[in-house]
């Protein structure tokens, strides 16, 4: 796959691109609705002799549209989306650097400059994609601003048990918890990256070691609590229960420092400094203090014990 960052105004012309099926969004999350309007493009790609491409945009537009500066949190960061566009068969990603002056074209330039400059041919969209200043071009607009150059399909919504399937939902069902739900939404478990770091070791002296994660990117963070993970380190899968939060037993709670701790069943090796993958599989409890070790110890072993049959389920 071609990665190709665009900066706006770009100087791109028709011949630097083979004819193109596109799809256009932000997709974050590439949720089961996102998949749908990329499996289009793919799909007409197919069926009409073109590459597929898929146009995103970053940072997220609320970042410049914001009336105050606005720190926002992904489901997929840009790294993980590449990725994900990767695994689906795209074969150009245009990322757009989403800035003011971008924001501001008129719909007929920034399909001018955005669409028919890049050699389109077919475009697949959302049914609520928009574009332009003020976001005035949407799907109904689309005819008009192609001056005939390309084709389009709108691809409508996309629901799971009746509800919209969108990234606010997804946001939404993590914040509550509701990873099993999120599997549904997203095609996929919720899963977030990081590095193993030193920790307080705490979990050793009491039997159950846990890798420390520091998140290599701005993601979402679900519910604090205790979780059933999968965990991929040193190219293996590996099942876990992982404690998300800013363990209240040992730390002052006004110290707001969040830690993720994951204890990997039936494995010793040290991995300090790995890059490693955590599934976000079904949320076991809340966070709470305990009164004494003992009392932290036997509740351990009560999540583990429900976190490996969890897993057990999963192979019925």
């Amino acid at each position: 796959m071609k990665v190709i960052t665009v900066h706006h105004p770009h100087s791109f012309v028709p011949k630097d691109f083979p004819p193109l099926s596109m799809a256009l969004g932000y997709f974050d999350g590439v949720h089961r609705g996102h998949q749908k309007v990329i499996k289009t493009a793919i799909k007409e790609a197919g069926e009409s002799g073109l590459s597929t491409a898929v146009m995103t945009f970053d940072p997220h537009p609320s970042v410049v549209l914001g009336r105050k500066h606005k720190h926002v949190h992904y489901i997929t960061p840009l790294q993980d989306k590449i990725m994900l566009m990767e695994e689906l068969g795209v074969e150009y990603l245009f990322i757009v650097r989403f800035t003011s002056d971008f924001a501001n074209l008129h719909p007929q330039e920034y399909v001018d400059q955005y669409i028919i400059n890049l050699n389109v041919r077919h475009i697949s969209a959302g049914f609520d994609f928009s574009y332009g200043k003020l976001g005035k071009g949407n799907m109904e607009t689309l005819q008009f601003h192609s001056r005939d150059k390309f084709s389009y399909t709108t691809v409508n919504k996309q629901t799971d048990h009746e509800e919209k399937i969108s990234s606010t939902l997804i946001r939404k069902s993590l914040a509550e918890g509701e990873t099993e739900k999120v599997e549904h939404l997203l095609g996929r478990y919720y899963s977030t990256s990081g590095t193993v770091i030193h920790g307080d070791k705490r979990g050793r002296k009491i039997g159950f070691p846990t890798a420390n994660i520091e998140l290599s990117d701005d993601y979402i963070i679900p519910k604090l609590g205790v979780y059933a993970v999968r965990i991929f380190v040193q190219n293996h899968w590996h099942n876990g229960v992982a404690n998300l939060g800013y363990k209240p037993t040992f730390n002052n709670p006004d110290d707001k420092v969040l830690s993720i701790e994951v204890h990997i069943f039936d494995y010793n090796s040290s991995i300090y400094g790995e890059e490693v993958k955590v599934e976000w599989h079904k949320y076991i409890r809340s966070e709470q203090k305990f009164d004494g070790i003992q009392q932290l110890i036997a509740q351990i072993e009560k999540d583990k014990q429900e976190a490996v049959s969890y897993f057990e389920k999963l192979l019925v």
